[in-house]
């Protein structure tokens, strides 16, 4: 490991959060402390942006305006979904992406994403080794599904299960203001991990949270479900119910399919939505004297900025940051990880190195045990897990009784 002296760039990738350009922020911020980094610049949606040469020259932006981008919510470079194949299998992309590296000098390469984002770093990585070129890459976490390995969580996630805690508060005095029956469906994003939906959990600590909740790490029975809901309303008024839109049959197939067949992203993931309203539908045939309600949160659960934990922020900015200090260490081929002292009896983390390759397509799921055996909800360990990351306000600055964004010039470089 050494250091080496040259440009570095920065790309975002996948689905935004609402702190993923606090890792913008640290990243650029603290580039800008060190010599051995001769120039900065971002990526237009991602790879994307290296294979089409569009760099955006950081170095041009007002340093106020970078420094907001901890409150800014989505990504402001644009984001991107795009499959890298196996070099072995098909090395165009991967030559286009060297040829860019070497005109521009770059030595350093940070990469902000979920599962399929530290694939394409680990890719790159991989090949860049393979031709003998120098760059130490580093992988930056971030998803709300909070489903990356070997980090205790990711960056957007304390935000996102703020706002599905949060929300479902609100919804809960609202959906019990009539005095007639009535279920509400709410549905959560998490096609495979069960983190955000157990968030809602959080909100039965002020005594307003769901009657019923499933996560996808459990099968879910239909019949079964129609039952959970009928003994609720036996017990009370009105049944609240929290799903992920993840949720399967015990064939394996998504409930969500039970009303149509599913399209899928550039990467084969399935593009889920619309399971609150499959089972607001049975319910309704099957108590058709009841009114239902289906919710899906949908994007608003990952942008929601306004409601952002303070401690989701900092561990995004820090996560940027100290990928660059690993870097100009001599690092590479590694993901910044979030380590947990479970000695400890406040919350404290540190911040560690994981290899590219274990982080890459490997999918963290709740821990069966953290989930209530009759599949209906979650225990006191997840709670205790999660509350913590949700704490801290985001001290957002405001002009005109609205929030103040970052607004970048985003002057493309010309070479």
């Amino acid at each position: 490991m050494k250091p080496l002296k040259g440009a570095c760039i920065f790309g975002q990738s996948g689905g935004p959060t609402a702190v993923i350009n606090a890792s913008a922020a640290g990243v650029f911020l603290e580039a800008m402390k060190h010599d051995l980094i001769t120039d900065i610049y971002g990526a237009e949606y991602g790879i994307k942006g290296v294979l089409n040469e569009r760099l955006i020259d950081i170095r041009q932006e007002d340093v106020k305006e970078l420094e907001l981008l901890k409150n800014t919510p989505s990504s402001i470079l644009g984001s991107v979904r795009y499959k890298l194949k196996p070099y072995s299998v098909d090395d165009s992309d991967y030559k286009r992406i060297l040829e860019v590296f070497k005109k521009y000098n770059v030595r350093y390469f940070f990469y902000n994403g979920g599962n399929d984002s530290m694939d394409t770093c680990n890719k790159i990585s991989k090949y860049l080794q393979s031709q003998n070129y120098e760059c130490n890459i580093i992988g930056i976490p971030k998803t709300i599904d909070n489903d990356l390995y070997g980090t205790d969580h990711t960056p957007g996630y304390g935000s996102a299960a703020r706002y599905v805690a949060t929300t479902v508060m609100e919804l809960f005095h609202d959906t019990h203001v009539y005095n007639t029956p009535m279920v509400c469906i709410v549905e959560v994003m998490g096609r495979n991990a069960g983190w955000l939906t157990g968030a809602a959990a959080l909100a039965s600590l002020k005594g307003f949270g769901p009657d019923l909740m499933y996560l996808p790490e459990l099968p879910f029975d239909v019949d079964e479900f129609v039952s959970d809901v009928k003994k609720v309303l036996e017990r009370k008024r009105h049944a609240f119910v929290v799903i992920s839109e993840g949720i399967k049959d015990f064939s394996g197939k998504y409930i969500s399919e039970y009303l149509v067949s599913l399209r899928r992203d550039s990467f084969g993931h399935a593009q889920l939505g619309g399971v609150a309203t499959v089972l607001a539908g049975i319910i309704s045939d099957e108590l058709n004297h009841i009114k239902v309600r289906p919710i899906e949160f949908s994007l608003l659960q990952r942008c929601a900025a306004h409601i952002a934990s303070g401690v989701d922020i900092e561990e995004a900015f820090n996560a940027g940051v100290m990928a660059v200090r690993f870097a100009l260490q001599g690092h590479t081929d590694k993901m910044v990880v979030f380590k947990r002292d479970e000695k400890s009896e406040e919350y404290k983390i540190s911040y560690e190195l994981l290899d590219l390759e274990y982080c890459a397509n490997t999918e963290r799921k709740v821990p069966k045990s953290w989930i209530k055996p009759d599949r209906t909800g979650v225990t006191d360990d997840f709670i205790k897990y999660a509350l913590p990351l949700i704490q801290g306000g985001n001290n957002a600055p405001y002009e005109d009784g609205l929030p103040r964004y970052a607004k970048l010039k985003k002057v493309f470089v010309k070479k």
